[in-house]
């Protein structure tokens, strides 16, 4: 990967869970390009001297040059001072400002990218802020119509029609237009931030069996099948709709590039199970690169030192490629 990619950002999230440390083991790699961590230069000092690491931290100005062993933090001033562990509402505004921030740069082209450490969604909300999550978050403030949460780890990639609804409100939010725009989003992003130039996409059936004819429900016959059948028209690979009982196996997995499930718990489950700790969130439809780890604050974990980088480092190496590839494509 060339080294004149522009620099990442890594906004450190929940001031007072795991992500601050999470970014302190960034400066352990030699990246091939410039990570940029977004936050309270005070914190992060603070959580270097509190796992008694030798990482070197210092404030970010455009321009400056990436060291081995050395931690660029972009400074953006706490409300108020963080404990480990503790959340504090006076803060949330703070842990915004550094989406706003970050999500600017990437505007601008200051930056390739955007990963997010974790969040705390409660804290914000006590504040007065109404928050569902980074992903609502973004597609708001860049104006986004839809977004498609995937999933990529254990070797797959899922992503999902519906995200955090109850089970009994999925079958009406699975219609023709939102798995239509579901997949040209899908599609769009393979291609373009991927680097797949044919795309083929494994989509799950709704229901047991995907309908068992009719016999288990209509969802296959009467949405899915008609908008599989019309983007294949438009030179779009498209298998299903799929039993989603039998698609996770090795040899069905190996037949596709991504899965399209209907629904949270029918695509999750399998990709946690073989990737947790490790795995990827990713924000499809954005004007941006975005990533982000796949796990919370872990508030009982800041400050020890336990907390395990693994998906934060998986996350950085996915947006560094999604912006080469993205690169590679303009």
């Amino acid at each position: 990967m060339p080294k004149d990619l522009p620099p990442l950002v890594v906004t450190s999230g929940e001031p007072a869970g795991v992500g601050p440390e999470l970014c302190v083991a960034l400066a352990r790699r030699n990246w091939p390009a410039q990570m940029v961590v977004l936050g309270d230069l005070e914190l992060i000092e603070e959580r270097v001297a509190r796992l008694g690491c030798d990482t070197v931290v210092r404030e970010w100005v455009p321009g400056i040059a990436a060291v081995e062993g050395v931690l660029d933090v972009l400074h953006q001033p706490l409300a108020v001072p963080a404990c480990a562990g503790e959340l504090n509402p006076a803060n949330a505004a703070y842990v915004l400002g550094l989406l706003d921030r970050a999500l600017q740069g990437c505007v601008s082209g200051e930056f390739a990218g955007m990963v997010t450490a974790p969040v705390h969604k409660g804290v914000i909300c006590d504040a007065g802020i109404p928050f569902s999550g980074h992903t609502e978050y973004l597609a708001a403030a860049t104006h986004t119509e839809r977004v498609v949460m995937m999933l990529v780890g254990g070797g797959m990639r899922v992503a999902l029609v519906t995200t955090h609804l109850p089970l009994a409100a999925v079958s009406a939010a699975v219609t023709r237009p939102v798995l239509a725009q579901t997949l040209r989003i899908l599609h769009a992003d393979l291609v373009g931030r991927f680097g797949i130039a044919e795309p083929r996409i494994l989509v799950a059936g709704l229901n047991p069996h995907a309908g068992e004819g009719g016999h288990m429900g209509r969802e296959e016959i009467e949405v899915i099948t008609p908008v599989l059948d019309q983007l294949r028209v438009e030179g779009m690979t498209l298998l299903g709709p799929l039993p989603a009982d039998t698609l996770f196996v090795p040899h069905a997995l190996a037949q596709g590039d991504a899965v399209l499930a209907m629904y949270h718990d029918q695509g999750l489950p399998v990709l946690k199970h073989a990737s947790f700790g490790g795995g990827v969130n990713v924000t499809l439809g954005l004007p941006i690169i975005r990533t982000s780890v796949d796990h919370g604050t872990a508030l009982d974990l800041a400050g020890t030192g336990k907390a395990d980088p693994g998906s934060l480092f998986a996350a950085v190496e996915l947006a560094l490629n999604m912006a080469e590839a993205r690169r590679r494509a303009a």
